[in-house]
């Protein structure tokens, strides 16, 4: 072998680790400019949530301003001697609110969640409340009950709570009415 032989050997040798070095810079180059990409988009993502959440509270205070706003929440307490089925919610002899339960909202309710029914715009003045549940009373036969309650919304938001309890000294479920202010 000649010196010329060796030393071209050499530099492509060279040329062929440099292209490599360079391949490999070129990589990382290009995983960097991912992760910058990645580290982007996630931080888009945050904000479009936030953006999204402020959007939402808007919506709510543009629909339903605090001076009009009237809400309907619906709790159970126990529970074992009524299966709701659904439930039914009259604001001045309308339909305002029908609901279907699933198990898995009754069990959610039994473990002591709080669902919201409805919620509207009420004027100030007298309104007339009516609640109709349907469901399985004791000893397995259907149970149709309803509530009724008159209140007076003022200037600020109203809120009811209709709670569905079990009465043992009668053996029968309980439906009562509570006002918040």
């Amino acid at each position: 072998m000649n010196y010329k032989t060796i030393f071209i050997s050499f530099l492509l040798a060279f040329a062929l680790v440099a292209l490599g070095l360079a391949g490999q810079v070129r990589a990382e180059q290009q995983n960097n400019k991912l992760s910058a990409l990645g580290n982007k988009v996630e931080e888009l993502k945050k904000e479009i949530l936030e953006l999204n959440r402020d959007l939402f509270i808007l919506e709510e205070e543009l629909l339903f301003p605090a001076n009009t706003q009237f809400t309907v929440f619906l709790s159970m307490d126990k529970g074992q001697l009524f299966t709701l089925d659904s439930v039914q919610i009259r604001l001045n002899d309308k339909i305002v609110a029908n609901h279907l339960y699933t198990e898995q909202e009754l069990k959610a309710l039994l473990r002591g969640g709080v669902q919201r029914v409805y919620m509207g715009n009420l004027p100030s003045g007298r309104h007339e409340l009516i609640a109709y549940f349907n469901g399985v009373g004791p000893k397995g036969r259907d149970f149709k009950r309803g509530t009724t309650i008159a209140l007076e919304k003022s200037s600020s938001p109203k809120f009811v709570e209709l709670k569905i309890t079990d009465d043992t000294s009668k053996q029968q479920p309980k439906f009562n009415v509570k006002v918040w202010e």
